[in-house]
């Protein structure tokens, strides 16, 4: 790989990190409903829909709740993790990022967004990334959830790209798995311990160029 078609990221825990506020909306939801939740059950639901989060939830004590219900305790915990993130500006841009993406516009390389949140448009907006990707493809615009690659494979088309020849960059292990199911070079941002299914594990992106990262994935 001399460069790719495209690349494509994740967004929270990538690009900016938003975790926390999903942990503690998270935490404040399930103590709520007098369930025990902790940080190390918070990892299972990285990369994961507000739905299928909530159903995990349920599930530590078997709970099971009407529709109506589950919709309402989605909606509020949405509404904390909103407030939380409308703090947000472009100091928030995890160290390293931001000369990583000049770098590959530099180089003309179509830079996408692949995100399952519905929020993605408003960090975007907080960050003022707007115009950095030509592509924004989020929970609002697919129908099935990482992972499933269709968030990605939405991603490449829209950028005109293959995706054996596009990277996603991704800090979940349902993100990497969505990005080897759709046949892409997948990237993954964080541990080894909870990414090694990743062509390439990076721990994140201080003192790393597009030029070190393509050398890597082509030595492995």
């Amino acid at each position: 790989m001399i460069k790719p078609d495209a690349c494509i990221f994740d967004l929270d825990g990538v690009i900016v990190e938003t975790s926390d506020a999903h942990f503690k909306a998270w935490q404040r939801l399930a103590e709520s409903l007098g369930i025990s939740f902790g940080e190390e059950f918070n990892e299972q639901l990285k990369g994961v829909s507000r739905r299928k989060s909530i159903e995990k939830i349920l599930a530590i004590d078997d709970r099971e709740l009407p529709e109506a219900e589950i919709q309402r305790l989605m909606d509020k915990k949405n509404g904390w993790y909103q407030d939380a993130i409308a703090e947000l500006t472009p100091d928030d841009i995890l160290e390293g990022v931001p000369e990583f993406l000049e770098t590959l516009q530099e180089m003309e390389i179509p830079l996408g967004i692949g995100s399952s949140s519905k929020n993605a448009q408003y960090i975007m907006d907080y960050l003022q990334l707007n115009d950095t990707f030509e592509v924004i493809i989020d929970g609002t615009k697919v129908e099935n959830t990482k992972p499933d690659p269709e968030v990605f494979l939405k991603g490449a088309k829209a950028l005109s790209a293959d995706p054996s020849n596009t990277i996603v960059f991704e800090d979940a292990a349902s993100g990497v798995e969505a990005a080897n199911n759709g046949q892409f070079i997948s990237v993954g941002v964080g541990s080894e311990e909870y990414l090694g299914d990743a062509d390439l594990v990076i721990p994140n992106f201080i003192g790393l160029t597009p030029e070190k990262l393509f050398k890597q994935l082509n030595d492995n």
